[in-house]
């Protein structure tokens, strides 16, 4: 049998091992790329003698971001990552600021 020299992945899939890989327990998150743009001049032509300005993207940096509504591009952390048993749920602050003390 061949040896697979490409792995391809839907983007919910690389959001979900990357909540897995930060092992993240909630939220809603979607991919987040960066892109930077550069510019050069390009030799065209049949010789390449010609050169015409040109620009380009590249790709710096890929990661996850959290986000309050979602879309068909959002994975839900506490579905593909659920908290394992017993586990404290973390609050957030507004939470904590609402709490009221026991004495």
């Amino acid at each position: 049998m061949a040896e697979a020299t490409q792995y391809m992945f839907e983007l919910q899939e690389i959001v979900e091992a990357m909540i897995k890989t930060q092992d993240l327990h909630e939220g809603l998150w979607v991919l987040a790329i960066e892109f930077g743009l550069g510019a050069a001049n390009v030799p065209t032509g049949p010789e390449g003698k010609v050169l015409l300005p040109a620009a380009f993207n590249f790709v710096q940096h890929i990661g996850i971001k959290k986000v309050d509504t979602p879309s068909n591009l959002t994975v839900d952390a506490a579905e593909v990552n659920p908290a394992p048993r017993g586990a404290k749920k973390v609050l957030a602050k507004k939470d904590v600021a609402r709490m009221k003390p026991v004495f």
